[in-house]
């Protein structure tokens, strides 16, 4: 939250002096633009100081159509997101499976300067160190892949293991993203498991589909539990 507050801070500062030289550059007065935009001339003026903390993306808009910008703007990958509680159970599953040999971490930033991005975890063996991503809904396939994808580019690990909740949307999900994202995961998430088990590096990325139980219940283990591509 401190970095979100801090973003917000910055941003308004950029928009709030970009729509003050806007409007000095086409020679309107306060009264003439905040008029335009149906809001105060004091409110205005707080927004070219940056002192309106507050002030609806709308308004923002509107002011910076009135001395003719565009405000635009566009979410990115950022830092780690809050995690909910099946989120947090899912990780604990996969790390339930692992060797005690291997050393687990959680949170774990990108090696880049400045880059807010984080793995959801990694798994360290001699050698070698695996990356962790947790998906309880996925549902955009192509978007997943394309995030995956560029962090795999940046992040300086031998493998990928994407775990997801073993449930009904989600065999769906993987059945219909088979040509999206299944073949970059070319390792059996049955495999993957055993050789983590062992203390063996995976040997590639791999879907891994794990249950959470519910509280009070246990998850059924039996043949034919996982989906046949995992």
């Amino acid at each position: 939250m401190d970095r979100a507050n801090r973003n917000a801070e910055l941003l308004l500062i950029r928009i709030g002096g970009e729509i003050h030289d806007a409007r000095i550059d086409r020679g309107l007065s306060v009264d003439a633009a905040s008029a335009a935009a149906g809001i105060s001339n004091a409110e205005w003026s707080r927004i070219e100081r940056h002192r309106s903390p507050r002030v609806p993306l709308v308004t923002l808009v509107r002011c910076g159509a009135v001395v003719g910008l565009d405000v635009v703007t566009r979410a990115y990958p950022g830092g780690p997101p809050i995690r909910d509680a099946a989120h947090l159970a899912l990780l604990r599953a996969l790390h339930e499976h692992l060797d005690p040999s291997l050393r687990w971490a959680t949170e774990v930033p990108l090696p880049i300067p400045g880059d807010p991005r984080c793995w959801d975890a990694t798994i360290t063996g001699r050698g070698w160190i695996e990356a962790v991503e947790a998906e309880t809904r996925p549902h955009d396939a192509q978007a997943l892949h394309r995030r995956l994808a560029l962090k795999l580019r940046d992040g300086e690990v031998d493998g990928l293991i994407l775990v997801v909740r073993d449930t009904r949307t989600t065999r769906a999900f993987l059945r219909e993203a088979a040509d999206e994202i299944v073949p970059s995961f070319p390792i059996r998430g049955s495999i993957a498991l055993e050789r983590l088990r062992a203390g063996s590096a995976p040997g590639g990325n791999a879907i891994v589909v794990l249950p959470i139980p519910r509280p009070g219940r246990v998850a059924s283990a039996g043949p034919g539990h996982q989906p046949p591509h995992v």
